[in-house]
C-alpha cells in the first residue's frame, strides 16, 4: 500500500464527498448535492500537489480551506447572459461544486499555497514535518 493510499484515502481514488459525508454527485444547482470536480494528486518528498479542474469559475466564486483532517474546495460556476443575446443551445450551467479530501494530518496547513489560472486550481500542500524523509546519523 502506498503512502498516499494509507494516509489520504480520497487521494487514492475513493469518491469525493460533500460536507455532509454523502458521495458527491450531479444535482440541481440550488437543490441537492454539489458536483465533485475532476482532480489529480501528485506527491514529491516535500509536498502533495492538488490540481482541480474548475472551468468557468472565478476567484470570487471559489473557497478553499484546509484543516487538521480535510481539504475542502467549494464554490459556484456562474454564467451571465450578455445583454441582447439569445442562446440557441447551451452546454454549461450555473453549478455548485464541492470536493472534500481527507489527509489524516499529513499536511502543514500554515504553508498551503493555491493559484487559480485558466480554469485550473493548483494547490501546493506541504507535508507535515513528521512525514518528510530525514537522514538519521548512526553512531
Amino acid at each position: 500500500m502506498s503512502l498516499i493510499s494509507s494516509l489520504i484515502p480520497s487521494f487514492a481514488g475513493a469518491p469525493a464527498k460533500t460536507s455532509d459525508g454523502a458521495v458527491a454527485r450531479a444535482g440541481a444547482a440550488d437543490h441537492g448535492p454539489a458536483l465533485a470536480p475532476r482532480y489529480q494528486v501528485a506527491e514529491t518528498p516535500e509536498a502533495f500537489g492538488l490540481t482541480v479542474e474548475l472551468p468557468g469559475v472565478a476567484k470570487d466564486g471559489l473557497e478553499l480551506s484546509v484543516d487538521n483532517e480535510q481539504i475542502r474546495v467549494m464554490g459556484r460556476r456562474a454564467w451571465h447572459k450578455p445583454e441582447a443575446w439569445t442562446a440557441l443551445h447551451r452546454e454549461t450551467r450555473e453549478t455548485a461544486f464541492e470536493l472534500v479530501l481527507e489527509h489524516g494530518r499529513a499536511i502543514d496547513a500554515e504553508k498551503v499555497h493555491a493559484e487559480l489560472r485558466d480554469g485550473v486550481l493548483r494547490v501546493s500542500l506541504p507535508k507535515a514535518e513528521a512525514l518528510k524523509p530525514r537522514k538519521i546519523a548512526v553512531e
